[in-house]
C-alpha cells in the first residue's frame, strides 16, 4: 500500500530546524538554530562543526570528490549580495504597502548554494497564500505607486511534460530574473509522473522535493533557513543525496528525480544513501523510468552531467546502479551485437578523456568541443555498430541515441558520428605525422586518387581533406584517436590510468597537433578556393555546370593544399595543363 505524502509528513516530527541569516559573517564556527514548534515553545541549540573546506575544482578526481562527502563546510548564515538585499526589500515592502500576511521564501538550489559559499542568481519564491501571478501584480502596483517601472513582467503555463507542473510567475527585479510559485503539495497516479497540484503548507512542500539538500527554505520576512525535513543541513554538512520521504516511493512517482540525485550527487561530491541505491537499481525504478519519463528529459539530464564539473563520477554512477541500458537505450537489431558489458568499457574511456583533457589543458578545448569529445569517448565502443532505418538504410547506432534515447539535438549526433568515421583515418595519418616519413604514406589508402600531387605533399593534402571534413572538431577527433592508438600496454591491468598511459598519450596528443599546426591546416576548412566554378567553366569552355565542374573543384583544392604558397594564376596556369593533357589522351 502506497504511502500518501501527507500522512508520511504527519509520521515525522513536526518542528523544522531553522538557521539564521545575517548579512554579516559571524566570527565563530557554531551552527546557531532554533528548534521550533507550533506547540511549544522555542529553544535555542548551538551545534559546534568540524568542517573543511569544500574543494572549489572543477576537476576533482572521484576519489577527491569522494572524500569531500565526509564533511562540507556549511556556512552559518546566508549572506545576501546587496543586489539580493535591495530585491528583498522591495518584496518585503510590497507586503507592507497592501498589509499582506503572505511568507515569502526562497525555495531550492539557491539556499543550498548559498549555504555553500557560492554564489547562485536562479531565485525562486515560494508563496503560502496567493499564485504567483497574484503576488507579481501586487509587486508592480507598488513599484508603480514608488515612480519605478516593473520589468520583464511574464506568466510561464503549467508544462507537465517538460516537468512545470504548476504555473509560475516571472519579473525582472534589479537585472536577475525572479520566479513566484505558490507552496504545494503533490498527489501522483500510479501510471504517471504528473501529479495533482493542490495549496500546500511549507512542511508538505518541503517534503515533496528531490533531495533534502533541495528542500531548504530561506524565509525573507525572518531571516531564517528553514529545514522542515530537519535533515537537509545536516545531509548538506556531511555530503549526502537522501530523499526526504522512502526513496523507492520517491522515485516511483517521479523517475526523473533518480537522474537528478546522480548528477546532485556527482556536482557536490556527496555520497548517495544506500536505501536511495538500492530503490534506483531495483527493476520497478528502472521500469518506470523508461515507461513514465520522456526521452527529452532523460536527455536534458544527461546533458548537465557531461557538461558538468563531475562527467565521470556521474557515469559511474548510472553504470553502478545498471541504469546505462535504460538510459542509453539503443534500436533492435544493432549489428555487430553490443555485449551487456560494454558500459563498462564506455565509462573507462570517458574517464580516460576527461583526465587526458586535463593533462593537455583545458583551454585546447572550447566547453562545446569538451562536451562532445566526452560524448565521443562515452559511445567510442560502439562506433561500429549500425541498425537499419525503415528504409533498410543503415545509420549508425550512436545516431539513435542522440536522436530518439536523448531526443538531443541533431547537430551533437552529426559532429559525433563524423568524428567517430574520421578515426581510422586520423589513425593511419599518425605515423606519418609523427616521423614526417613521406614513404609511410605509400601504405596510406582511402580509395582517392590524387593526380600530380608530388609525394612530399602528400601528407598535407590527406590531412588537410580530413580536417576539412570535421572542421573545429579535428582536436576532438585527435583525442579519440590518441586513446585508440596502439601503443604498449598491459591489457590484463585494472586500473583505468594504468591501462590507458595518460601521459603517453597526452605526449602523443601533443606531438600530432603540433605537426598538424606546422602544416599550417588548423582553420584550413575556412580557406577560400583560390578559383571559383566560373573560372573552371571557362579554362574547360563549358557552358553551364555538372559533374566535371565539382569533379575539377575537388582537383582544384588538392592543387591548393598541395601548394599552400600558390596563386590563382598559376593555379589556371595549371589547370590549362592538365586540362590539354587530358584532351589529347582522350
Amino acid at each position: 500500500m502506497r504511502l500518501s505524502l501527507n500522512k508520511a509528513i504527519r509520521l515525522k516530527a513536526k518542528a523544522p530546524l531553522l538557521l539564521h541569516s545575517l548579512y554579516l559573517p559571524a566570527a565563530n564556527t557554531s551552527l546557531p538554530f532554533r528548534n521550533v514548534s507550533t506547540h511549544s515553545k522555542a529553544t535555542t541549540l548551538t551545534l559546534t562543526t568540524k568542517t573543511r573546506a569544500f574543494l572549489p575544482s572543477p576537476f576533482l578526481t572521484c576519489g577527491a570528490a569522494m572524500a569531500t562527502a565526509a564533511c562540507v563546510q556549511v556556512k552559518e548564515q546566508i549572506e545576501l549580495t546587496e543586489t539580493e538585499k535591495k530585491i528583498f526589500a522591495r518584496l518585503l515592502n510590497t507586503i507592507r504597502y497592501f498589509n499582506l500576511q503572505t511568507q515569502l521564501r526562497v525555495a531550492g538550489g539557491w539556499v543550498r548554494d548559498k549555504l555553500l559559499g557560492k554564489e547562485c542568481y536562479d531565485i525562486d519564491i515560494a508563496l503560502d497564500n496567493m499564485l504567483g501571478s497574484e503576488f507579481v501584480d501586487k509587486v508592480r502596483e507598488y513599484l508603480s505607486s514608488t515612480g519605478e517601472e516593473a520589468q520583464g513582467l511574464a506568466v510561464i503555463p503549467s508544462n507537465p511534460e517538460q516537468s512545470k507542473h504548476l504555473e509560475t510567475a516571472r519579473m525582472r527585479l534589479f537585472d536577475l530574473w525572479i520566479d513566484f510559485v505558490n507552496l504545494r503539495c503533490e498527489d501522483y497516479s500510479e501510471n504517471s509522473r504528473i501529479p495533482t497540484m493542490k495549496f500546500g503548507t511549507a512542511e508538505e512542500d518541503a517534503y515533496r522535493r528531490d533531495l533534502t539538500i533541495n528542500s531548504l527554505f530561506y524565509n525573507i520576512n525572518t531571516n531564517l533557513v528553514e529545514d522542515f525535513t530537519k535533515r537537509g543541513i545536516e545531509d548538506l554538512k556531511f555530503g549526502r543525496i537522501v530523499t526526504p520521504l522512502p526513496p523507492k516511493e520517491t522515485f516511483l512517482d517521479d523517475p526523473l528525480r533518480v537522474l537528478r540525485a546522480i548528477r546532485f550527487g556527482a556536482r557536490f561530491g556527496f555520497a548517495l544513501d544506500e536505501e536511495l541505491k538500492k530503490a534506483a537499481s531495483c527493476d520497478d525504478v528502472k521500469t518506470a523510468l523508461a515507461a513514465k519519463i520522456s526521452r527529452e528529459r532523460i536527455g536534458t539530464e544527461i546533458d548537465l552531467m557531461i557538461s558538468g564539473n563531475q562527467p565521470v563520477k556521474a557515469i559511474d554512477y548510472i553504470c553502478d546502479l545498471t541504469l546505462f541500458w535504460v538510459v542509453f537505450n539503443l534500436p533492435l537489431q544493432v549489428e555487430p551485437a553490443v555485449s551487456e558489458g560494454c558500459y563498462r568499457l564506455s565509462a573507462a574511456y570517458l574517464d580516460a578523456t576527461w583526465k587526458l583533457i586535463q593533462l593537455i589543458g583545458c583551454s585546447s578545448f572550447n566547453d562545446e568541443q569538451r562536451r562532445l569529445s566526452l560524448y565521443s569517448a562515452l559511445f567510442l565502443p560502439l562506433r561500429n555498430a549500425t541498425y537499419k532505418d525503415r528504409k533498410a538504410k543503415k545509420i549508425p547506432a550512436v545516431n539513435y541515441i542522440f536522436k530518439d534515447s536523448l531526443k538531443r539535438k541533431a547537430s551533437d549526433a552529426e559532429t559525433v558520428t563524423k568524428v567517430h568515421k574520421s578515426l581510422d583515418k586520423f589513425l593511419s595519418l599518425i605515423p606519418c605525422l609523427l616521423s614526417n616519413d613521406d614513404m609511410q604514406l605509400v601504405k596510406v589508402d582511402w580509395g582517392q586518387e590524387f593526380v600530380d600531387v608530388p609525394l612530399s605533399s602528400k601528407l598535407r593534402v590527406l590531412t588537410g581533406f580530413l580536417l576539412k571534413e570535421i572542421k573545429d572538431f579535428w582536436r576532438v577527433a585527435l583525442l579519440m584517436s590518441t586513446l585508440l592508438y596502439p601503443t604498449d600496454i598491459d591489457c590484463t591491468q585494472d586500473d583505468r590510468d594504468k591501462h590507458f598511459q595518460l601521459d603517453k598519450r597526452k605526449d602523443l596528443f601533443v606531438s600530432v597537433e603540433n605537426a598538424i599546426v606546422k602544416l599550417g591546416l588548423d582553420k584550413v576548412w575556412d580557406v577560400k578556393p583560390l578559383v571559383n566554378g566560373k573560372d573552371i567553366m571557362n579554362v574547360l569552355q563549358l557552358k553551364a555546370g555538372g559533374p566535371l565542374v565539382s569533379e575539377w573543384q575537388q582537383k582544384v583544392l588538392t592543387w591548393q593544399l598541395a601548394h599552400p604558397s600558390g596563386t590563382a594564376e598559376e593555379c589556371l596556369d595549371w589547370m590549362r595543363e592538365t586540362h590539354s593533357k587530358r584532351i589529347k589522351i582522350e
